[in-house]
């Protein structure tokens, strides 16, 4: 028994030697992009319902470090706020796929072959899924006919339900402006970076870690080698497997290069690439609420039918020996090629693990001081799971009349507004319109 739980802790600490080094510069350039990039400016470019806003849509999504706990929030937040059905779904597909941050993990455990492949495919199945939305799921609009300053502007119907004047640009007067942050910039982007969004995806990739270290422990070397011969019904089994379950990106990668280790085909391992990151029960929920089934529909084929083609396609034409012999490295086997000095994948692991963990309390010590220090109403809101839950809860209510500041905490499920004469039925329509529960 110690045995194995020596050999255990070993594949584990090697696994997270692999990938912290590419994790830490992924988490940097993730921050930078935070910072010069913000999403304010994103808005501008998905609001019609076209083949550009689908192409938008998707390389807006490829790099950002977001997984589908947080890109449903921020994809509805778009599309609430004046975005198209066909670019919001491009916008769904193509973003929890990949990642500036998963894109270096990748190449550290999978190689440049799969680094390369992941994004390609998130951007034609995200382009795929925005035009098939496009024609099948018409967005209707209406005209609001007044003599306010919108008697002109054309809103989407699910947002006159929810009470929300939608546009385009932030001078019109939808939204107020942003509270200005005068920290530095390279301080913004490593708070972004190393607190809010290592802890969005911690959960995640800790348990990527741990279930990879287990298959490669527990499964004989030939485990998977039974299903190579079973074609299409391989991808099949792997795809009815990624579909309910929930894994970031960037966690996805160490169960991906441990399953291709033990026979798994490649294309069964892009179907679980794409599958897992891009799909789960909660996200088909939330998503056929706000945007009707005929979108819901859309985004599972797009997702389903391309994860099925390329998986196939790959099978087909390329040779699995030339995908392993692209990995970086081998492990168990007696020989292994570092790609990397020794001392700085110590280095980035000590760092990695002492960040996450030191991010932790101190997020939750900033969150209490700050809920502490302000002064106003709290309410409980459920559905909130990682940072960018919570900006789109500040964003979209401090938008609505009165509000002065909201403070949003998913771990603890509670929101406190400032503020004087809003109205709190506005806020409940506001929270629920983002696929959260209002609990009062």
């Amino acid at each position: 028994m110690l045995n194995y739980i020596e050999i255990y802790v070993d594949e584990l600490w090697y696994l997270l030697l692999e990938m912290a080094p590419w994790l830490m510069l992924g988490l940097i350039f993730a921050g930078l992009l935070k910072v010069y990039f913000p999403q304010k400016h994103i808005n501008r470019l998905l609001g019609k319902s076209n083949f550009r806003s689908s192409v938008n849509a998707s390389l807006i999504g490829i790099p950002l470090p977001l997984c589908s706990c947080g890109v449903i929030p921020t994809g509805i937040s778009f599309y609430q706020n004046g975005a198209s059905k066909g670019s919001t779904n491009s916008f769904l597909i193509s973003t929890p796929q990949t990642g500036v941050d998963s894109i270096l993990a990748t190449y550290s455990m999978l190689g440049w072959p799969f680094a390369l492949l992941r994004p390609f495919v998130a951007f034609v199945t995200g382009v795929a899924g925005g035009v098939i939305t496009n024609i099948f799921v018409k967005d209707k609009q209406v005209t609001i006919q007044d003599q306010s300053p919108f008697s002109n502007l054309k809103i989407d119907t699910g947002a006159i339900n929810n009470r929300k004047e939608t546009c385009s640009d932030d001078s019109c007067g939808c939204h107020e402006p942003e509270k200005k942050d005068n920290r530095h910039s390279l301080v913004r982007a490593a708070d972004y970076a190393f607190i809010e969004l290592l802890q969005d995806i911690a959960k995640w990739l800790v348990i990527g870690f741990l279930l990879a270290a287990l298959i490669s422990v527990a499964l004989p070397e030939d485990f998977f080698s039974s299903f190579s011969g079973l074609g299409f019904l391989e991808l099949l089994v792997v795809l009815a497997a990624s579909v309910p379950l929930y894994m970031c990106a960037t966690g996805s990668i160490p169960i991906a290069a441990v399953l291709l280790m033990k026979g798994i085909s490649p294309g069964a391992a892009l179907v679980f690439l794409m599958a897992g990151p891009a799909t789960n029960v909660a996200t088909m929920a939330v998503l056929g609420k706000t945007m009707g089934r005929k979108s819901l529909m859309a985004y599972m084929a797009t997702i389903i039918g391309g994860a099925l083609f390329f998986g196939v396609l790959i099978n087909a034409f390329i040779p699995a020996d030339w995908f392993l012999s692209q990995i970086p490295h081998l492990h168990g086997d007696g020989h292994e090629q570092q790609m990397l000095p020794v001392w700085l994948q110590w280095v980035s692991a000590i760092v990695l693990v002492v960040s996450m963990v030191g991010g932790y309390f101190y997020s939750i010590h900033k969150k209490r001081k700050k809920m502490n220090k302000t002064e106003g109403i709290t309410v409980k809101v459920t559905g909130m799971t990682c940072s960018h839950c919570e900006a789109n809860v500040k964003r979209n209510l401090e938008a609505l009349k009165g509000i002065a500041e909201v403070i949003a905490d998913n771990r603890s499920e509670t929101v406190k507004i400032s503020g004087s004469g809003f109205d709190l039925e506005k806020v409940k329509q506001t929270v629920n319109g983002l696929g959260y529960k209002y609990e009062g």
